[in-house]
């Protein structure tokens, strides 16, 4: 299988690695039966994701996809947050092997487990947004 020099510099040096003790929100997804578990705490300050930790028990493009998602989320309003895909993060990775996208699809469900969370509680759940987690009733979490 052939993967990306992001990808492997993504699974040997994580970035965001760990939590964060008083996060805003926490979102944990997976599919225990393959055992790839993904958990995304957010610091949040006015909106703004100002920092993401992640903790990642699962394959080598599991830690690259959920470390490259904290990357492309940190700075963002939460609203540009949960635009992100996982065709994005896929991107930012410089590609997935075909039977590894589902991992892609965890680290997108992850970041928005833990902003549904963060709307919920803080009374800004709309239609629109709740539109948007869609992909979190799906499992998209397959392998060959």
């Amino acid at each position: 299988m052939e993967y990306s020099e992001k990808v492997l510099d993504h699974f040997m040096k994580p970035r965001n690695m760990g939590e964060i003790p008083d996060a805003d929100a926490s979102g944990t997804v997976g599919n225990p039966i393959c055992g790839d578990i993904m958990k995304m705490d957010l610091k949040i300050e006015d909106n703004i994701i100002v920092d993401a930790k992640f903790k990642t028990f699962g394959c080598g493009s599991a830690i690259a996809t959920s470390s490259m998602a904290t990357e492309l989320i940190i700075g963002k309003s939460t609203d540009e947050a949960l635009d992100i895909t996982n065709q994005a993060v896929a991107e930012a990775l410089d590609g997935l092997p075909k039977v590894k996208m589902h991992c892609s699809v965890l680290a997108e469900q992850a970041v928005k487990k833990a902003l549904e969370q963060y709307y919920l509680d803080h009374d800004m759940m709309t239609p629109e947004r709740k539109d948007k987690f869609k992909i979190l009733g799906q499992d998209q979490h397959h392998h060959e």
